[in-house]
């Protein structure tokens, strides 16, 4: 089955690995565009309408991590996935920090690519069909998964995919106990240690928004996991 509307924008400033990559993308159905730097990969991003887009970190004149902020700018549903030198962990803590979705680790066959692409794809798309009254509440709390915003008298609280998908969890399974584990698999679809440490940064935030409200509390369950309350 050809991919024919799905437009993916590659920026690898590395020329042999971005034609590879490149033409395997073409091969599988998508309409690939590359560009060889983070400059040119923002020009082209907003010249056309992407599906997703997949950035080298390490780039020359605008780096994965800036491009992808700026693409942030515009648009918080595209799916962002970065690909990184495996030697450089933190590459993969901040990107998730400059609101990347995903990542792969150099070097990475075409097949373990494909998959993580299908995914965030198939993640966007459950998205884009959900109800727009896909509302939820916790204590005093107005939670929209569809805009992914968090409302609480006059505070409007806008959140990433992530975040939204982590709250989710939280509020729908609100007075249980829901491990650590759970959580970066449902969310991440990993569970390893820089999942755990992004996972870290996400509670840190979504526990000053649920401050908000004095009958809502985020239990830390020591060495398991979280338990949202409703008092």
């Amino acid at each position: 089955m050809k991919n024919n509307l799905i437009n993916v924008l590659l920026v690898e400033d590395d020329k042999n690995m971005g034609l590879l990559l490149l033409e395997n993308l073409r091969n599988a159905g998508y309409n690939a565009t590359l560009c060889k730097d983070g400059e040119e990969g923002l020009a082209e991003y907003f010249k056309n309408d992407y599906s997703i887009c997949i950035l080298d970190i390490m780039m020359p004149k605008k780096d994965g991590l800036t491009l992808a902020q700026a693409i942030r700018k515009k648009d918080s549903n595209i799916p962002i996935l970065f690909l990184t030198a495996r030697t450089m962990d933190a590459d993969k803590i901040a990107g998730f920090k400059a609101g990347g979705d995903d990542y792969v680790t150099k070097p990475f066959n075409m097949e373990e690519l494909s998959l993580r692409i299908k995914a965030l794809l198939k993640r966007t798309k459950q998205d884009l069909d959900k109800s727009v009254s896909d509302i939820l509440h916790v204590g005093d709390i107005k939670f929209n998964t569809i805009d992914r915003t968090i409302c609480v008298g006059s505070l409007i609280e806008k959140l990433s995919t992530r975040e939204s998908d982590l709250v989710r969890i939280l509020v729908e399974n609100k007075n249980k106990v829901v491990s650590r584990t759970d959580i970066m698999q449902a969310v991440w679809q990993r569970d390893d240690y820089f999942t755990s440490k992004n996972l870290d940064v996400y509670l840190t935030k979504i526990r000053k928004i649920l401050h908000a409200d004095a009958n809502l509390e985020l239990q830390n369950i020591h060495g398991y996991g979280y338990k949202l309350i409703e008092k």
